[in-house]
């Protein structure tokens, strides 16, 4: 895989309310598929676990779901086949995710789609510690799988496989928490509570997993 390139292919921006109370990150891909199949992608029961993880609940507006091991909320509004917006609730924290989809003009005549998903939540001491990777590197690791579902058919989210825990995996995390720091100093944040925040992030991610006691 070419890391840097699938890093490259997507957008992503970081803004902070006029407020200074709520943070929205942003991220953006562009796929050759149709904006129905996107759309079926991200939102059909059986195909989720294919690229993301599985996700339970009654996935229609008004309904709950819940992702496997991960956050659950309320599907707040829902206009297929262009956009969702649901509730992120996990471990005690409650924000919100928005998903767009936007056909797009294609030179070649084949069909393509912009995904764009913003997290928003609330500036907290987490943000203060870890920055927008602490999300950015996670949603850059779904987009991945989405990729290599809609590219070749790939089954498997990418950080379930065995390559979740290759070096080229911690390179794509560390590359993904990299631009997320650039998009955080593009606010205007101080440059040292950026760079100390994206470190702490790139050290969450790419630690090796803990050494399983009876292997010694």
């Amino acid at each position: 895989m070419d890391v840097q390139q699938r890093i490259d292919a997507a957008g992503r921006t970081v803004t902070i309310s006029g407020a200074g109370d709520e943070t929205t990150v942003t991220i953006a891909h562009d796929y050759a598929t149709s904006i129905e199949d996107l759309w079926d992608a991200c939102t059909n029961a059986e195909r989720l676990p294919r690229w993301f993880a599985p996700v339970g609940g009654d996935l229609r507006e008004g309904g709950t779901y819940q992702v496997q091991d991960n956050a659950g909320g309320r599907i707040l509004s829902c206009d297929p086949p262009k956009a969702f917006h649901v509730s992120w609730e996990f471990d005690g924290q409650r924000s919100d995710v928005h998903v767009r989809l936007t056909p797009l003009a294609s030179e070649d005549g084949g069909e393509r789609t912009r995904f764009e998903l913003s997290h928003v939540a609330p500036l907290t001491e987490f943000w203060d510690r870890f920055g927008p990777g602490a999300v950015g590197v996670g949603w850059d690791l779904g987009l991945l799988g989405l990729t290599l579902h809609l590219e070749g058919g790939v089954d498997m989210p990418a950080e379930a496989s065995e390559w979740g825990t290759s070096p080229e995996a911690f390179r794509f995390m560390e590359l993904s928490a990299r631009d997320w720091e650039r998009a955080h100093l593009a606010t205007g944040a101080d440059p040292e509570t950026v760079r100390a925040a994206a470190e702490r992030t790139i050290e969450f991610y790419t630690r090796p997993p803990a050494e399983d006691p009876e292997q010694g």
